[in-house]
């Protein structure tokens, strides 16, 4: 078994892909648009992740962007997706220097939590131990939900 993508319906595909693409450091791989069924499919990576049978990335975010309309409500029920960071600090500063809200600050040096403008919550953990806890990041309050 292998496990090769999350799906996740998204509202605005300018801004999703934004989001995911330009602020989070996501790659599109490869995108497939569907007359018949009106919809269209973008497949997204980390840079440089590539699985050793076929080349493809793995595993992948699958951006579903729907033509018609479709309310989708808080996407609470989904959970969040998670990626890990080399230094979280500068990955958080870089984040909200785009303007995302920071809904949990890495207060802990390990883990901070945004949302995505489809209301996606993606957890942002610290590779390898723990950063020293510092400021700003301490005293920062959390914001909104996740």
């Amino acid at each position: 078994m292998r496990f090769l993508h999350t799906m996740i319906r998204v509202r605005n595909l300018e801004d999703s892909l934004r989001f995911w693409c330009d602020i989070m450091g996501f790659v599109e791989d490869r995108r497939m648009n569907s007359e018949a069924g009106k919809f269209t499919l973008i497949f997204l990576s980390c840079p440089g992740q590539l699985d050793k049978t076929g080349g493809r990335p793995t595993p992948e975010i699958e951006l579903t962007y729907n033509w018609e309309p479709e309310d989708y409500g808080t996407a609470r029920n989904f959970g969040h997706i998670a990626i890990e960071v080399d230094d979280i600090y500068a990955y958080c500063q870089k984040v909200m220097d785009a303007g995302v809200v920071m809904n949990r600050p890495p207060r802990d040096g390990r883990m901070a939590f945004v949302r995505s403008p489809d209301l996606i919550s993606v957890e942002i953990l610290q590779k390898g131990d723990a950063k020293p806890v510092s400021e700003p990041w301490t005293s920062m309050p959390n914001i909104g939900v996740w």
